[in-house]
């Protein structure tokens, strides 16, 4: 009988070269990803430039940091050469530093980290959206209670996932922030802007998906929220009432 395949790889031997023959690698992918996080935290390097030292695009990066899992992400080129980064740098005695201390966001600082983090779908403006109007509302004011920047900053930021150079205007936020239900305003601009955004934050922070985010893409698989149709009309029979619950999911009170 042949060998059986091992999930970890040799790593008796390992360099700066792009092989990954002789990696044996012995710690899992979230182990890895809380490495990476912890690193960036710490302020050694910025997101773009560790993404320049192991060798990897943004956009496979990215893939890998928003999964969450032992072995999820195990075959990405990412998980390897971090690996390797990683176990050069404690060769040589290295520790990864204590993060600095924070103060609250500005937009200068979360911009050349969130434009370093590409997502699936942001190069033709088709990225999924797995949050509600109204949780999108809610990180939006937090946000801006918090944050340091600006509202006329952040409208720049969420503009940019158009790649237009459109300018959204702060009355088209108030519409947005000013209506309820988890559909109301789904093909606003503030909405689909904000969701890049803040995925890119969840991103770059290391956090976990809340449970929203996870009942969300079990409630719309694949595609996100509709953001070309509005979702307010629909049409029913006499006696019939329609009602939307929180994930967006339209019902019909009285079908049989």
């Amino acid at each position: 009988m042949g060998a059986t395949p091992s999930a970890k790889r040799k790593a008796e031997e390992y360099d700066d070269d792009d092989s990954d023959e002789g990696v044996y690698i012995t710690q899992n992918c979230d182990q890895i990803r809380r490495k990476i996080h912890a690193f960036i935290n710490s302020g050694e390097m910025k997101v773009g430039e560790f993404q320049k030292a192991i060798g990897v695009n943004s956009k496979g990066y990215s893939l890998f940091m928003g999964q969450s899992g032992r072995d999820k992400g195990s075959g990405s080129n990412t998980y390897i050469q971090a690996f390797k980064f990683f176990k050069k740098r404690e060769e040589q005695g290295l520790k990864i530093a204590a993060p600095k201390k924070k103060t609250k966001t500005t937009a200068p600082a979360a911009n050349g980290d969130l434009d370093a983090i590409q997502l699936e779908g942001e190069a033709d403006v088709s990225v999924p959206v797995f949050d509600s109007c109204d949780e999108i509302r809610k990180k939006i004011r937090a946000y801006l209670a918090a944050s340091n920047s600006t509202q006329a900053e952040f409208l720049r930021e969420i503009a940019k996932p158009y790649h237009d150079g459109r300018k959204i205007q702060s009355k088209v936020l108030n519409d947005f922030l000013g209506k309820r239900g988890a559909s109301a305003g789904n093909t606003s601009s503030v909405f689909y802007g904000a969701y890049v955004f803040f995925e890119k934050m969840r991103i770059r922070d290391g956090k976990a998906k809340s449970k929203h985010r996870q009942d969300m893409e079990k409630a719309h698989p694949g595609r996100g929220m509709d953001t070309k149709r509005r979702l307010d009309f629909v049409t029913c029979r006499a006696g019939e009432r329609p009602y939307e619950d929180s994930l967006g999911q339209l019902h019909i009170a009285g079908r049989f």
